[in-house]
């Protein structure tokens, strides 16, 4: 992998969460009510464990929530720029809702908004 391709630059994040944001925004509209749609609760390996590569990663799979992440994803916007960010943890949540619109635009996932 060249230096340029092992850079992550933020900018080019940022550009490419809004880009898809809008596209889901385009798919499912601008809300998405979870309720009926039975996805709270969902796998999830440690982080950790995860970029470390442990030997046995089935050993640091746990359970996420949809529901808390939303949670936390209001603390999030309601804090603001100024209030104070755990990254490591704030993004755990984000990354969970991202998550769960990925699931609901796979092909198969036959509950979810516009399929």
């Amino acid at each position: 992998m060249s230096d340029a391709a092992a850079t992550l630059r933020i900018a080019d994040l940022r550009r490419a969460c809004s880009m898809l944001l809008d596209a889901a925004e385009s798919r499912f509209g601008p809300d998405i009510p979870l309720s009926p749609l039975s996805v709270d609760h969902y796998w999830n390996i440690d982080l950790r464990a995860a970029f470390e590569m442990v030997p046995q990663p089935e050993l640091a799979i746990d359970c996420g929530q949809s529901s808390d992440d939303l949670a936390e994803l209001a603390g999030i916007v309601q804090r603001g720029r100024e209030g104070v960010l755990s990254l490591w943890h704030d993004i755990e949540h984000v990354n969970g809702l991202l998550r769960l619109l990925a699931y609901l635009d796979l092909p198969d996932t036959r509950e979810a908004p516009g399929n």
